[in-house]
């Protein structure tokens, strides 16, 4: 492999707010060589996703940070084009974590085969992949659904809180979605079945979201934070429960908002209305992956899951989507097609 090059996209410099392309670096370097037990491995998908930007920080989180001129962090769909592993052979698509590069070394506990002819292979990296059990553990587990409730969902349109309010239908409950723009909440309410769409960006969001939950909110699925949590907490009815997956809201802020000291307040109404509030990160409910896979998989193939993929083409063309990510910029699960598979035309 070596007259292969590797390319590779790196973390420059931690970002002081919004991340900026001079924060990235595109490098060039000759292609790794797999060990014993390990595998090469040439990216075909490379998933985009929020906590990304936690990683380029170099606050204490759940994970560790990126390192300055390390690849970006990031899964992957990739194909097995030398193998030193008894389990694995050149062709193998697989289910990995090799970041922002063409080319990646692994071994077997990063790996997962995946089945070409059971669904599209960039589906692991959305409705089937961790975004959609973000979606299925957290709902189900935290938000506890029953028939009748009515439940509001942030970032609507996007892969985790798409499947959200999908599976809320199928649970038998009300489903309202909050998005950014007309056409994401058209898609949400004609396309995915929800009963009501809320645009974020209208002059008149609290209202909006008031007149579309008469009976109040029994779960909100949070992705969002800020002024969408500001309108939704005064709707919560006694004993809300409010899975919180994700605050994109806030990932770039340097300093708090100006204004009030609100924690009393939400303290009080955690207190009278005796609220569930609980963050969750998907790797708590690893141990549901199976039914995940069955459930979501059987839905999907009834044709009761619809998902949408907002594809980028090209490696180089990862960090200008990544900062519109942020931006909400995306419609649907936002990848990059890296590479095309061996013998594809």
């Amino acid at each position: 492999m070596s007259n292969l090059t590797n390319r590779r996209i790196v973390l420059v410099s931690r970002p002081n707010g919004a991340p900026r392309l001079s924060n990235f670096r595109l490098e060039e370097s000759p292609v790794p060589e797999a060990g014993d037990g390990q595998v090469l491995l040439r990216t075909l998908w490379l998933s985009l996703d929020p906590y990304m930007r936690g990683r380029m920080s170099a606050a204490q989180s759940y994970a560790k940070p990126v390192e300055v001129d390390g690849t970006m962090v990031g899964a992957t769909v990739s194909e097995v084009i030398a193998s030193k592993h008894p389990k694995f052979e050149p062709g193998d698509i697989v289910l990995g974590y090799a970041g922002w590069q063409d080319y990646a070394v692994s071994n077997e506990g990063a790996l997962r085969k995946l089945d070409p002819k059971a669904a599209p292979i960039s589906t692991a990296l959305g409705v089937l992949g961790m975004p959609g059990m973000t979606a299925y553990t957290g709902f189900l587990t935290i938000g506890q659904p029953k028939v009748g409730e009515t439940v509001v969902v942030a970032a609507a349109s996007g892969p985790v809180g798409s499947l959200v309010g999908q599976i809320a239908k199928l649970k038998g409950c009300r489903a309202v979605g909050i998005a950014g723009g007309a056409a994401k909440c058209q898609y949400l309410v004609e396309e995915l079945g929800f009963d009501a769409a809320i645009d974020h960006q209208s002059p008149g969001f609290a209202d909006d979201l008031q007149r579309a939950c008469p009976s109040g909110i029994d779960i909100y699925f949070e992705n969002v934070g800020g002024r969408v949590w500001d309108a939704v907490a005064p709707l919560l009815n006694d004993f809300a429960r409010v899975p919180v997956c994700g605050l994109i809201a806030q990932y770039n802020m340097t300093k708090l908002p100006r204004g009030p000291d609100r924690t009393p307040q939400l303290f009080r109404q955690i207190l009278t209305k005796r609220l569930t509030l609980r963050g969750f990160i998907v790797t708590d409910f690893n141990d549901q992956a199976e039914a995940f896979a069955r459930d979501v998989g059987s839905w999907i193939r009834d044709g009761k899951i619809k998902y949408k993929e907002d594809v980028v083409e090209g490696l180089q063309n990862a960090p200008r989507a990544f900062i519109g990510l942020l931006e909400g910029r995306n419609f649907g699960k936002l990848l990059v097609r890296v590479n095309a598979p061996s013998g594809s035309t």
